[in-house]
Parts: structure tokens; sequence; C-alpha cells
């Protein structure tokens, strides 16, 4: 560790006391506030409000100084839960070693008063200010004295000690990343589909030129007779859902004794330059209609996550406007949105000037899913982005193995066109929420057709599909609805098995009218909501049958054409 800087003399003391004391009396007598009167009133620079903010500033910076030269003072200084528990500022040198505990807390007071202005300005709307308020965030975990070699005490320790060897390893994993074209988080040769990921036994039945379906192998005698049909985001690799066996929700479904198929959505190439909407909504019904056929079953539970889950809800209303909807028994989903007013942070991303980029960066009719990683990231960028740069980059660390964020960084090509769509009609400008704006197939969306009893679970933290916004399902649909809040977020959220006893879940059995009303009068139950689930869709069916012929995949009409994972998984 560098030696801490000498401690300042009795001189010195007095010298910077008097420099401190002059400071605080040329604010007092400059009345700043009133200055104004006499020069032109700019919004964000010359207004009374703003200039007071510079003199708080001024002010803490002072205070900042006194308790550096200090240590009575300093002693006397309650530092605010936020940043006391900043993971990036966790080891005890950023504290210990007065030089660094200064650079630490100004980051903190610059940070905090440049967030505070972005509060305070008038005449911004909402929507702009939390653009301003996203894009501070992302310049200050940038500058973030953490990242930088000569500013954070544990790299220039780690560099004493191992004399500059953890900068050379650095730099390889940089130029390692930068040749790939993507931040790694993981030790990429720590997992494999198939070896330790995707485990779960089972056969592809089916293969389009956009998915295939798997079946996986029953584990109990007897089955429930309506089967399971799992759409995952086709922004991702299904495997999240059957990561690491202990993990697995599909394990754990199958030992439940349900039959269960999963979608595997194809990653995009200039083969796939034509889907749209209409191609995913009719996918979803094929897969139904695959699974009923091959089963002779007249219905099908469904679960849809994230954005599969959006289009879930239109195809279930497509189902009805045909007067089909009873080919669905049940439909779940995990963190969806149909109403995206309140869709977080991604709606940052979505002007014209920002589609006009996506469009651009889409020259052969798909979009790199490294974009979306990116983006993804930056969602989440102390955690996702500059944590790595610090521990990977700067201290040479080894990458951790982590099945998780294996999967996070296995990205997923997009076809351009629908793409675009999704993000101008849906998050733009919300027209799955108005009657007949939008169809597939020839045939009008409307969600308040839906009577499909659901199961609708959100995420407490969730950054991507926020609880506010998940929620509105609740106002669109027309059939009997179960509200689920769990606890963690988009990914946790989800993947919560019970063994694992983390977390908990919030139900609510009582008729309420707002996410307010379900949290005041919600229960909390500790651990996984996944039995919860299961109680719920037998309580739509609990009729069982055998786990024979076609409940083994490849035994009845449709052959199986090799294993799970399949191929389509595996295609980069």
């Amino acid at each position: 560790m560098a030696d801490a800087p000498k401690p300042p003399t009795l001189e010195d003391m007095q010298h910077w006391t008097w420099v401190m004391g002059r400071a605080q009396q040329m604010l007092l007598e400059s009345n700043v506030p009133s200055a104004p009167a006499a020069l032109p009133v700019i919004p964000g620079l010359t207004d009374p409000a703003t200039l007071k903010r510079a003199e708080s500033f001024w002010s803490d910076s002072l205070d900042l100084w006194q308790r550096f030269l200090d240590p009575a003072k300093a002693s006397d200084h309650v530092e605010s839960p936020e940043h006391a528990r900043d993971k990036r500022f966790k080891d005890a040198a950023w504290r210990e070693n007065p030089l660094f505990d200064w650079i630490r807390q100004s980051y903190f007071l610059i940070s905090d008063h440049m967030m505070q202005g972005i509060d305070a300005l008038d005449g911004v709307d909402e929507r702009q200010k939390e653009q301003m308020r996203f894009a501070a965030r992302g310049f200050l975990e940038a500058m973030s004295p953490s990242n930088f070699p000569a500013t954070n005490p544990v790299v220039l320790e780690r560099t004493i000690e191992t004399g500059g060897e953890n900068l050379l390893k650095g730099l390889q994993n940089m130029l390692a990343d930068i040749a790939k074209g993507q931040l790694t988080h993981t030790d990429p040769n720590a997992f494999e589909l198939g070896r330790n990921l995707a485990m779960t036994p089972g056969k592809v039945l089916h293969r389009t030129d956009l998915y295939e379906l798997i079946q996986y192998s029953p584990t109990t005698e007897n089955v429930l007779a309506v089967p399971l049909v799992i759409f995952p985001p086709w922004i991702n690799r299904f495997y999240i859902l059957d990561l690491t066996p202990e993990k697995s929700f599909i394990r754990w479904a199958v030992d439940q004794g349900i039959t269960v198929f999963m979608v595997s959505w194809k990653s995009a190439d200039a083969g796939l330059k034509h889907v749209v909407w209409d191609d995913y909504i009719a996918a979803q019904i094929e897969a139904i209609d695959t699974v009923r056929d091959a089963l002779q079953v007249e219905a099908v539970h469904t679960i849809g996550y994230c954005v599969a889950g959006t289009t879930l809800a239109a195809t279930l209303a497509v189902l009805a406007a045909r007067d089909q909807a009873d080919k669905v028994k049940s439909a779940t989903f995990f963190t969806a949105q149909v109403d995206f007013r309140q869709a977080g942070e991604l709606l940052n991303f979505i002007d014209d000037e920002q589609l006009e980029t996506i469009a651009k960066l889409s020259p052969d009719g798909f979009l790199d899913g490294r974009y979306m990683a990116l983006t993804f990231n930056l969602l989440r960028g102390r955690d996702l982005i500059w944590n790595y740069v610090t521990n990977n980059y700067l201290l040479g660390q080894d990458y951790a193995p982590f099945d998780l964020l294996h999967w996070n960084g296995d990205t997923t090509n997009l076809p351009a066109k629908w793409h675009l769509a999704y993000l101008t009609d849906l998050y733009r400008d919300n027209l799955l929420v108005k009657p007949g704006a939008l169809s597939a197939g020839g045939t009008p969306i409307d969600l308040t057709r839906v009577k499909t009893p659901s199961y609708i679970q959100a995420g407490r933290e969730d950054h991507i599909a926020p609880v506010e916004s998940v929620w509105e399902i609740m106002r669109q649909f027309s059939g009997p609805m179960t509200f689920v809040l769990a606890g963690s977020g988009h990914i946790a959220g989800v993947v919560n098995p019970p063994a694992q006893g983390k977390y908990q879940y919030w139900r609510n059995s009582n008729p309420v009218e707002s996410l307010a009303e379900f949290v005041a009068g919600a229960t909390e139950t500790k651990g996984s909501w996944w039995p919860d689930w299961i109680g719920w869709l037998r309580e739509r069916d609990d009729e069982t049958v055998p786990a024979t012929g076609a409940r083994h995949p490849g035994e009845g009409s449709l052959k199986a054409i090799e294993d799970a994972p399949g191929s389509y998984v595996k295609t980069r």
C-alpha cells in the first residue's frame, strides 16, 4: 500500500483554517442570490436557484476540506447509507487512508450535486429529465476514482505487490475483449451447453426456420394431462430457464410431473431479415397446435418470459378474435409488459435518432446481439461494466465461473425489421394497448378480449420490466388473473429454485384496483414463488395421465430430430 500522506503540522493547520474561514466569509459577503438582478437570468446558469446550489456546492466542498485537515471534525461526519454501502469503495483503504478517503468523498460530493442539479431543473419535461439523469449516471459511473489506477488504492497496492504484472494481465484481458467486441464477465471455458448447462434430457421434435421445439423426458410415473409450452425471449438463449441442474426451472417443472415443451429461437442471420411481428405470433400458435396434435390434447398451459410474454399476450388476443381461445388453458407471464408507458430505463434508448442508428447497424437485415448486450449492460453499468474494468483490467484478476453471466454474454442476433418495429410500435408509440392499432396475420389485436386465466409475475427490483409496468397487464385482460410480486429483479426474481431458500414473494387475495392497493394488503412468503405457481397450475386442471407413449419425446407422432438442447441454441 502506498504510504499515507504526512499529517499536517500545526502551522499547516493554522494556514488552512485561515483559508477555509476566509472562503466562508467571502461566500457570506457575496450575497450571491441577489446578484442576478443586474444580470440576464439564464435558467440553469444564472437564475437564483442555480446560484444557490452553486453556493451550497462550494460550502460542502469547504466542509470536506476541513474534514480532511481536521480529524476531529471528520469523526463528526455521518455518511449517507447509500455511500457507506457502495461496493466500489468497500476496501478499508478507501477510508483509512486520508487521501483516498478525500478522493472518495469528493467523488460523492460532485455526484450528488450533479444529480440534484438535474432534479431541480425547471422547464424540462420529465422524459427529458430522466434521459439527463441516465446520461449523468453513466458519466459519473465512468469517472469513478475506482476505475483509474492512480486513484484506486487497491490497484496501487496490487501493482506494487506484483511489480506491474496485474496491469499487463489486465491489458491482455482488455485487448482480448476488444478483439471480440464484447466485455467478458466470466471464465469463457467454464461452461458448455449439454455438459454443465442446458442438461435436462429431451429431444428436438420440430424445427422451422425460426425455432426448434424441444420436449423434455418425464421423471414421474404420471404427469399432468395438460402439457406446458414455454416461450423464452428471442433476444436471449432459452437456457436461462435451464442453467446448472440445481437452478433449472425446466428440470424442476419436469420433476413436478409436467410435460414440458420449450421453444428455442434461432439467432437471426440474413435469411431472417423478412421476419416481423406476425411471424413470432404465428410461430407461437404453430407451437401450441403442434403440441396439441402430438399429445392429442385440447389445450396447453403456456409461459411467456419478457418480450415473449408480450407476444404471448398478443397471441392470446389473436386466438380470442378467431374464437380459438380454448387452445390455451392458462398463461403465465414472467416479467412481461404490454403497456410501455412506464417501461423503465430502456425508454432512454427510444428516440428517432437512436432508432436511426440501430437501422444503420443492421445493413444485412439483422442486428448483432453484441449491441443489445451492451445496451443491457449500460442499464447496470456500475455492476456489469465498471466492476469488470476494475477487477479484470486494472487488478488483472482471473475470471470467476458464473453460469448466469455466461448466459448473459451468450448474445443472440435479432431480425432488424422486427426489432425496429418492436421498439417503435410498442416502446415508443405504445400501440399494443390500443385496440385494433396492431394486427397479426390480418387479425386485429385487442387485449381486452383475453379471458385466459393468467398468472402474472413481476420482480420488485426489476429494472428492465418495472413492476409498475408489468402490473398494467391487470388493467388489460378480462379473465381471472393472479398477480405475484417476487423479490429481486428481472433474472434472479424468476430463476429462484425453492431449494435455495432465497428471497420472498407477495400475494394479495383481495380484489384491488391498483398496485399500491396490492402492496398495502399483500402477504409475504419467504422463499421461491415456484411452489405457489405449481399450485395455481394444478387448480386450473389437476387431471393426470401415465407418462407413456407420446409423453416420452420421440415415441409419438413427432420423431426425434436430435437431443436437447438442439442446434439453434448453439448457433453463433
